[in-house]
C-alpha cells in the first residue's frame, strides 16, 4: 500500500532578493513503488532592477493530484507573502526538460495563464508534436526491447506501461526556445545539459540553481541509450556533468543551493556531482565484469539491479542499455552473435561480450 506524501511548501530567498517557493506535487497516482510519487515545481518572484518576473519552473505531470497540488501551492504562497498570486499572474513558464512529470501540467495551464512557455530546442517537438513523438519512441522502444532480449509478452506489457500515463497529454504551444533567447531570460541563466533528456537545462537565478533531474540529492538520474533518443545516453550525461562543474566554477558567485525536480535540496553541488560520477564508474565496471561472458542487455540489467517489478523493469533495462552502449562506443565490447544478426532482416536479441584488455 503506497503512502501519501506529506506536502509541505518551502520558501527560499536568493542573494539578489528574489523569492523562490518549492511547490510539492503528487505526480503519478497508482504507480506505487515503481515511480517517484512526489516532485516539485518552483515559483520564482523577481522584483526590483531585475523584475518583475513571475516564473513557474516546471509544471508537474498533469496526472491525479498534480494540478490541484499546483493550485494549492499558489494559495499557500499567497498566504505566506500576504497578497494574492494566481496562475494568470505568471509571466513565464520554463520547462527544464521534456519528461511528462515536468511538462504534463501544461495542458491544464495553457488555458489558465497567458504566461510565455519556454523550453530548449532539442525538446521542442516533444511539446509541439507530442503525438508524433509518442508513436516514434514507442516503435524504437519495441525494437530496443527485442534487441535487449526481453520476451514478447513482457515487451507488450512494458510498452503498454510506457504509453499509459503519456496518453493524457496533447500537443501545446511553445512561445520561445532557450538558445533563441541566448540562454538568458532577465536574471535567469540556462545551461544545456543533455543526457537524462535531449533538451535538459539547468537554470540559475542568482545563487540558486534549479537542476531539474540532472542532479538529484539521493538518486542517480535515470539514463537511457541514445539508440532511443538522440542527445541522450551516458556519454552525453557525463559530459554534461563536467560542463555544469565548469559553469559553476567559472561563475562570479558560487551556487549556494541546488533545487531539484525531486528530493531534498543540495548544499554541496560539486560533491554531489562527484558521487554521481563514482556511481557510474562502478556500474560500468560491474557491466564489464558481467560481460566477460556473452549476455544480453536484459541479463546485464538483472546483474546490476537484481529483481525489479512494474515500471522499474523498463527503467532498469534502459539504464543497463545506456551503460552497455557507452562501453560499446569505446570499443570495449563486441557483438558475440554477429552472424545471427547478419542473417536476420528483423531485430533479434543481441549478445555482447567484453573484449580482452590490450597489453
Amino acid at each position: 500500500m503506497s503512502q501519501t506524501p506529506q506536502l509541505e511548501l518551502q520558501r527560499f530567498q536568493t542573494a539578489g532578493g528574489a523569492e523562490v517557493f518549492q511547490l510539492p506535487l503528487r505526480l503519478f497516482p497508482g504507480m506505487g513503488s515503481f515511480a517517484p510519487l512526489q516532485g516539485y515545481a518552483y515559483l520564482a518572484l523577481v522584483d526590483g532592477d531585475d523584475g518583475p518576473y513571475r516564473v513557474l519552473i516546471d509544471a508537474g505531470s498533469g496526472l491525479g493530484d498534480s494540478n490541484p497540488d499546483l493550485e494549492a501551492g499558489f494559495q499557500a504562497v499567497s498566504m505566506l507573502i500576504g497578497k494574492p498570486i494566481h496562475l494568470p499572474d505568471l509571466t513565464h513558464i520554463l520547462i527544464t526538460h521534456a519528461h511528462i512529470d515536468h511538462f504534463g501540467g501544461l495542458t491544464y495551464l495553457e488555458s489558465r495563464t497567458p504566461a510565455k512557455i519556454g523550453i530548449h530546442e532539442l525538446d521542442l517537438r516533444v511539446l509541439t508534436n507530442y503525438e508524433e513523438r509518442l508513436t516514434l519512441v514507442a516503435r524504437r522502444l519495441g525494437e530496443f526491447l527485442i534487441e535487449a532480449g526481453v520476451p514478447q509478452e513482457q515487451r507488450q506489457n512494458l510498452i503498454g506501461m510506457y504509453q499509459l500515463s503519456k496518453r493524457v497529454f496533447h500537443s501545446v504551444r511553445v512561445d520561445f526556445t532557450f538558445e533563441a533567447i541566448g540562454m538568458h531570460l532577465g536574471p535567469f541563466e540556462m545551461l544545456h545539459t543533455p543526457g537524462h533528456c535531449a533538451g535538459h537545462v539547468v537554470i540559475r537565478l542568482h545563487d540558486i540553481l534549479f537542476s531539474g533531474d540532472h542532479v538529484l540529492r539521493n538518486i542517480s538520474p535515470h539514463q537511457s541509450p541514445e539508440h532511443l533518443t538522440l542527445s541522450t545516453g551516458l556519454d552525453h550525461y557525463l559530459k554534461s556533468l563536467q560542463r555544469l562543474r565548469a559553469w559553476v566554477d567559472e561563475a562570479s558567485s558560487p551556487i549556494r543551493l541546488t533545487l531539484g525536480g525531486h528530493q531534498a535540496p543540495i548544499d554541496d553541488l560539486i560533491g554531489r556531482i562527484d558521487e554521481i560520477e563514482r556511481l557510474h564508474r562502478q556500474r560500468l565496471e560491474q557491466t564489464l565484469q558481467r560481460l566477460k561472458q556473452p549476455c544480453t542487455i536484459r541479463e546485464v540489467s538483472q546483474a546490476l539491479f537484481g529483481e525489479v517489478h512494474g515500471y522499474n523493469v523498463l527503467l532498469a533495462l534502459e539504464e543497463a542499455g545506456a551503460h552497455v552502449e557507452y562501453l560499446y562506443q569505446r570499443g570495449l565490447l563486441s557483438v558475440e552473435n554477429l552472424q545471427e544478426l547478419e542473417a536476420s532482416d528483423a531485430p533479434i536479441a543481441v549478445r555482447y561480450r567484453c573484449l580482452p584488455c590490450p597489453d
